[in-house]
């Protein structure tokens, strides 16, 4: 089995009051991206503007190909605190999960993630969430 082509991932965090600097104080790293709830969203979509119905702070990994998510757990979480109570207040006020893209190359393409990674994110209270994008082999694509 050939191992997944590429990998995304990004930890985020989430809430009706969610205060996008009370976050980065707590965790101490600067966020890729945050939001308030009510705030304006990007521009127009379809004539409409989008607005926030919760605050969201979030920090990406930088993309790897082919895959690493262990490696983007450890980039992630290194830049952190580590300090188990700040992690557990985080996670009774506010839902917080690791969203990992996992693009396929090929139909039948692997990963395994390690027992520390893992434990790191089940110490923080983190949820795992994947998304897997199926890749095609030439034959499929092309129809042969």
């Amino acid at each position: 089995m050939a191992q997944v082509e590429r990998s995304a991932a990004c930890l985020r965090i989430h809430g009706e009051d969610l205060d996008p600097g009370e976050i980065t104080r707590l965790l101490g790293v600067t966020p890729t991206y945050t939001t308030r709830k009510g705030e304006k969203l990007g521009g127009e979509v379809g004539g409409r503007v989008r607005i926030a119905k919760a605050g969201m702070w979030s920090i990406e990994a930088s993309e790897r190909s082919p895959e690493d998510l262990d490696g983007q757990i450890e980039e992630i979480l290194s830049q952190a605190t580590g300090d188990p109570a700040v992690w557990r207040t985080l996670g009774e006020k506010y839902p917080m999960d690791l969203f990992c893209g996992l693009f396929l190359g090929v139909t039948n393409e692997g990963m395994s993630l390690s027992a520390k990674s893992l434990a790191a994110l089940g110490e923080r209270g983190i949820e795992l969430e994947l998304d897997i994008y199926s890749g095609g082999d030439e034959d499929e694509e092309t129809g042969n």
